[in-house]
């Protein structure tokens, strides 16, 4: 009796919170060619000192020296040059298009961290089937049970023109990164003396959401699949993690499982998720920092700061390149910062403070979201005395492979390394790197490959 009591009060909080968003269809029409807005909710204009150029469509023609679809992507402004560098001796005079993070990573390294800037090139955008299902959703797409559960949304970002900040984090998790694929993640946890070990994880996902013509009532309430095999170091390989992302985070938890090769058996898995380490992280990220930020939202309260101009990680072709080796990327702590290519761009802020009665080991972060393609380029992250504690970066690229589903080249930005600095220890994780592996491509994956039964099955061969 007391916990069929619990679950309808649960129910009765549950259906009393009110659902958010839809926007008006004269709000919605500023998406429409001829809008201010950009298909997925950006400003279409550049700034009035031309810094920021206007939006035409994203980068969808592949430079000259491409070699086709399923072949790594090549740089197409490598001719640009920096237009300016920021080091610690001018950093104060760019501050207000820096991070609080940036700024401390100025501090903590002073003689080694740099930033150079370049021109910017608004390369992200979508596929035709991703901007009209985002018109749709802009006039459907609503959050229910405090902002845990996505009704009415599908394939496209849920809501270009956000009322809050968990809007905006859900069009983070559902941005379009394609429909599926296979990549091999390469993480390095760095000692403050620059010495590293490699482990390497191969990485199937199936982003269903994204699919074109699907509807909502064919997810089976689930928008990502995903899993991932370790394969190196020896010690961890075969360790196997699966996950069923869900929408309606209320109604059913994220699915997870694992399977550990030493005990020889796939297991429920609830830890996979929140403020657990993750896999060959060292202890440097946690689970829910994969991919700068995944998973359910409820342990903190969110708020929609605005929007402001920051020197964000972008455009980083140079830095995936075949030709640069991980020993040319990795160095005492940060990366080779010469590598890397910032550029000037609008961004959404999106704070988030722990919610009364959850844990985790973040106190507060900080989000930093680039207009264009909903993609989180920089996080601060705060810890337990609210003391900046790491500092995230995603350094991206414009994908313009066609790809072997779509047939379509979108510019849909996606990382191609991800970042996190731990400021109290000097050290920190590079993670998301393949320039030494077989490049990513895509494929969609049948749902089934992502049973349980099956993977268990792959496993015990």
């Amino acid at each position: 009796m007391l916990a069929r009591a619990a679950l309808c009060c649960v129910v009765v909080l549950v259906l009393s919170v009110p659902a958010w968003a839809k926007v008006s269809p004269d709000q919605a029409q500023r998406l429409r060619p001829g809008g201010d807005l950009t298909p997925l909710g950006g400003e279409r204009a550049g700034s009035k000192d031309g810094a920021i150029p206007e939006w035409v469509g994203g980068y969808t023609q592949a430079p000259p020296d491409w070699k086709g679809p399923g072949t790594r992507l090549t740089d197409p402004f490598k001719d640009d040059k920096p237009l300016f560098t920021i080091t610690a001796a001018n950093a104060d005079s760019y501050k207000d298009k820096l991070t609080v993070g940036q700024l401390a990573l100025f501090r903590k390294f002073p003689k080694t961290y740099k930033m150079n800037v370049y021109q910017t090139r608004r390369t992200a955008g979508a596929p035709k089937f991703v901007y009209e299902a985002t018109y749709r959703n802009a006039l459907k797409a609503e959050l229910a049970a405090n902002g845990e559960a996505l009704v009415d949304a599908i394939t496209g970002v849920p809501f270009p023109l956000p009322a809050n900040g968990q809007e905006a984090i859900w069009n983070h998790k559902l941005r379009y990164r394609g429909q599926g694929g296979r990549r091999v993640n390469v993480q390095a946890a760095m000692t403050t003396g620059g010495d590293y070990n490699l482990s390497k994880l191969q990485e199937d996902f199936r982003l269903i959401y994204s699919t074109p013509d699907i509807k909502p009532e064919d997810l089976n309430n689930v928008v990502i699949y995903f899993l991932q095999v370790i394969t190196d170091p020896p010690r961890l390989a075969g360790t196997v993690t699966l996950v069923h992302e869900t929408m309606d985070q209320i109604k059913e938890p994220r699915r997870a499982w694992q399977y550990n090769p030493g005990q020889r058996r796939l297991r429920r898995a609830p830890n996979v998720g929140y403020d657990n380490p993750g896999n060959g992280s060292d202890g440097l990220r946690t689970n829910d920092q994969t991919d700068t930020f995944n998973g359910a939202l409820d342990r903190y309260d969110w708020k929609l700061v605005g929007k402001r101009l920051l020197y964000a990680p972008y455009n980083d072709y140079r830095l995936g390149s075949e030709k640069v080796k991980y020993k040319d990327i990795l160095s005492p702590g940060h990366i080779n910062q010469d590598l890397c290519r910032y550029e000037l761009h609008r961004v959404w802020v999106v704070d988030s403070n722990l919610r009364q009665g959850t844990s985790h080991i973040y106190k507060r972060r900080t989000f930093y979201i680039d207009e264009d393609s909903w993609q989180i380029v920089a996080v601060d992250i705060y810890d337990k005395r609210d003391q900046l504690w790491r500092v995230q970066e995603s350094h991206t690229w414009a994908v313009y492979d066609p790809g072997q589903v779509t047939k379509e080249a979108s510019g849909a930005l996606t990382p191609l390394l991800e970042t996190v600095y731990d400021l109290n220890s000097g050290r920190y994780l590079a993670q998301a790197m393949n320039n030494e592996e077989p490049t990513s491509f895509e494929k969609v994956f049948p749902v089934e490959y992502f049973d349980p039964a099956n993977v268990k099955t792959k496993s015990d061969r």
